[in-house]
């Protein structure tokens, strides 16, 4: 539903005259159901308000970087301390070294790190240090997996050429001889693996990492002296407080990180082991904001939280809490309903439900009743919920899987959703 005369739909009406089709990236609500806003106007722990006062317990936290809650007393603390002594600089801080100092101690792989502002900064400067390293070309990438929004990567062909993408080949995730297959076919020219910590592809099942697979993976590129890279940007520190592939035992060459490494303040940064260290020293990357010195204040304070607090575990039992809890009401509302996935980073789906009707109309349904989840991308857990806000998020699933039920077969098709549907299946 809709709220046609809401300040939100005001908002939109505006943007769409001075933004480029009203909204743009991954906070466009543009493929969600009708009644999700678009505009907000402030947050606090695991809550969110948009621009017309509603209240929303966040199971989106900003698409990741809300790790110990929106306006974390501590983090943000830090952050203006540093605005007052100086940010964006004529070169960085004391800081800088601070932080690296400080993420080489506590990831095991790593000898030394670089910092930017995004996710796809820190993919793109992995692919070019892992060519520079072995000058060659050749990449290989699951299907489906995300590494960012640059021409090399992006999922969407609008504004690219064939040549953006060209000298990447694709294998499936966690499947070893599909694996071995892309080798091959790279042959002598094999720059790099990349890696999701776990198969987190929009609108099918999340899986964990077969440790067959990953082991694969570092084995043909101790083989071939390629780099196995980890893109840790969107799990990074809520699945480990180290790299996740850890918990496995299997130590990529570089990884990437963002989302939530300063709980929201931008930025994010390359890890690598010494033998890729030469490598990155050659490769020309900048920007005019990387070297920020408050963000990094704010990056240091949460590792300070990640460190000495409970965060992590926490963090699993609400995640358990949640998704057992889920699983039993779907149940007895006849409802086939997977939650898939580390419990800390969810992804809600419904059985038979190949347009994600279903998901649509229970999503809305949440929405109404103040719980912000999303029906087709993963979900994040923080560190700012409580039992409490787990317990009144399964009451909202429960009603509105009664509403579900009630609507049964006249639910309206998704028809906005078909060409991504079939484009990601």
């Amino acid at each position: 539903m809709s709220r046609p005369n809401s300040r939100d739909r005001a908002l939109r009406e505006r943007a769409a005259a001075v933004i480029p089709g009203g909204m743009y990236g991954h906070q466009s609500v543009g493929l969600l159901p009708d009644d999700y806003p678009q505009f907000f106007a402030r947050a606090e722990g695991a809550h969110l308000w948009d621009v017309d006062g509603n209240r929303y317990l966040d199971f989106m936290c900003a698409y990741g970087p809300n790790l110990f809650g929106y306006a974390n007393p501590e983090i943000d603390a830090a952050y203006v301390r540093q605005l007052g002594l100086g940010d964006t600089l004529t070169g960085p801080t004391e800081l800088m070294v601070r932080l690296a100092e400080e993420m080489v101690a506590l990831v095991t792989h790593a000898d030394w790190a670089i910092f930017c502002k995004n996710g796809t900064d820190a993919t793109s400067m992995a692919l070019s240090t892992a060519r520079q390293h072995t000058r060659r070309k050749t990449i290989i990438r699951a299907k489906g997996a995300y590494h960012g929004a640059a021409t090399w990567c992006v999922n969407r062909p609008a504004g690219t050429v064939p040549s953006d993408q060209a000298h990447q080949i694709f294998c499936d995730y966690n499947d070893v001889a599909s694996l071995e297959a892309a080798a091959a076919l790279a042959g002598d020219d094999l720059a790099a693996i990349f890696a999701a910590p776990f198969k987190h592809d929009a609108f099918i099942d999340q899986a964990d990492p077969d440790l067959a697979y990953a082991r694969k993976a570092r084995e043909i590129c101790d083989r071939t002296g390629a780099l196995l890279i980890v893109d840790e940007v969107r799990a990074g520190l809520r699945l480990s407080r180290d790299l996740s592939w850890s918990r496995i035992g299997v130590q990529p060459d570089l990884s990437t990180w963002g989302k939530c490494l300063a709980n929201g303040h931008p930025i994010s940064m390359m890890l690598g082991a010494d033998k890729a260290k030469k490598a990155a020293s050659q490769i020309y990357v900048t920007g005019s904001f990387w070297f920020q010195a408050a963000p990094m204040a704010a990056a240091l304070e949460t590792l300070r939280l990640v460190r000495d607090t409970d965060y992590l575990e926490r963090l699993q039992t609400l995640g358990d809490r949640l998704a057992d809890g889920l699983r039993e009401r779907a149940s007895a509302a006849g409802f086939g309903f997977r939650v898939s996935g580390p419990v800390q980073m969810p992804l809600f789906l419904f059985e038979d439900d190949p347009d994600l009707r279903k998901g649509f109309c229970w999503s809305s349904e949440m929405l109404n009743r103040g719980v912000y989840v999303h029906p087709w991308h993963n979900m994040f857990m923080c560190a700012a919920m409580t039992e409490g806000d787990i317990d009144a998020a399964l009451n909202a699933a429960e009603a509105a899987f009664a509403v579900l039920k009630q609507q049964g077969p006249s639910l309206e098709p998704v028809a906005k959703m078909s060409f991504l549907t079939a484009s990601h299946r």
